[in-house]
């Protein structure tokens, strides 16, 4: 598999492309298909349409990845927390946590189990997927789970949990804790299932201070990663901490690939980690409304990478109104584009 291959930093023939959220609403069979359940915790826990929405891409566009169609959020939702994605506004947990007797009433130990669904899915997608496109796992890591699980929503200023992290740093520590924990066997579960790579989205890094995130957000995400690669070493783990190009330096981990977010130059990511990890990424997601800006991003990038240890993908999400064309136009061009590098 050209991907995998390239996540272990060998020579490929072209730098392989895929996106995030490529399973998702710019799609119109997506958009079909998601009508036809009733509300999005359904969708995930469906597991045949869960396995076609994480097709459609490989179909239409012709990506060297699949990544897995589910949600981070999934885990807490099978730790026993009332999970509802509510219309304009997103996931809302019902009761966050906000004691230790809010923590003790979830259902750590059950929870991985409790995610048959997603291993199901992953069964069926890699029946049916060709065997030299990659399926990638994920899932969210620790510090932006426990974000979700505090703050009860997604968050602009994150008060919540950033007055328990500074007030109570030893009761974030348990939550933290126990969510590792449960990611292990989960990640470790979609790897038995046929995954061929795992990426750990820390969609909320960002949002602390550099010493306060080594501590609380960084620490768990590279252990989780070290221990994915200990007890499956020909598993490539992508790591994803995205808003942390202040301090590119000190996250130095035992995953393969580090995801550039598009705030971040790739060439400032190539200098300070290009020589530890493969990288990924990372075009700014709103070129995809212009076919022009694309292909000046994607020069820019190349020009950078120049075809080496380099996963092509966008800085964070596509966007649910990005024309279908340009996304094909998108891999398209860098399929051209990044032959010419590997002469």
């Amino acid at each position: 598999m050209i991907f995998v291959d390239a996540c272990f930093g060998k020579d490929t023939p072209y730098t392989p492309i895929w996106m995030m959220r490529q399973a998702g609403r710019y799609l119109p069979e997506y958009r079909e298909l998601r009508a036809s359940v009733s509300d999005f915790v359904a969708f995930c826990k469906d597991s045949q349409k869960s396995a076609l929405a994480t097709l459609q891409p490989i179909d239409r566009l012709g990506v060297d990845a699949a990544i897995l169609f589910s949600d981070i959020l999934v885990v807490p939702l099978e730790m026993g927390m009332d999970l509802e994605f509510k219309a304009g506004i997103g996931p809302v947990f019902a009761s966050p946590i906000e004691t230790m007797k809010d923590l003790d009433k979830l259902k750590f130990d059950q929870c991985a189990k409790n995610l048959s669904y997603v291993y199901d899915t992953i069964k069926i997608v890699r029946s049916k997927l060709s065997s030299d496109k990659a399926l990638i796992g994920f899932c969210g890591a620790p510090w932006t789970l426990a974000t979700y699980m505090v703050e009860g929503a997604g968050s602009k200023t994150y008060t919540k949990v950033k007055k328990m992290l500074y007030a109570n740093p030893q009761f974030m520590h348990s939550i933290l804790r126990k969510i590792t924990n449960v990611l292990k066997e989960y990640l470790e579960e979609q790897i038995k299932a046929g995954v061929n790579a795992v990426q750990i989205f820390d969609s909320w890094a960002g949002a602390l201070e550099e010493s306060a995130y080594l501590e609380f957000g960084f620490s768990y995400l590279d252990e989780l990663c070290a221990y994915i690669k200990e007890k499956y070493p020909h598993i490539p783990v992508i790591a994803f901490p995205k808003g942390v190009g202040a301090f590119l330096g000190k996250l130095k981990g035992k995953f393969d690939v580090f995801g550039v977010d598009w705030n971040t130059p790739i060439s400032v990511a190539k200098t300070t980690l290009g020589k530890d990890f493969v990288l990924q990424g990372n075009l700014e997601p709103c070129r995809l409304y212009n076919q022009m800006a694309i292909e000046d991003g994607v020069m820019e990038i190349l020009s950078v990478m120049k075809g080496k240890r380099h996963i092509f993908n966008l800085g964070h999400g596509i966007l649910p109104d990005v024309p279908v064309e340009n996304a094909k136009y998108l891999i398209d061009l860098v399929r051209k584009e990044s032959k010419k590098f590997a002469k």
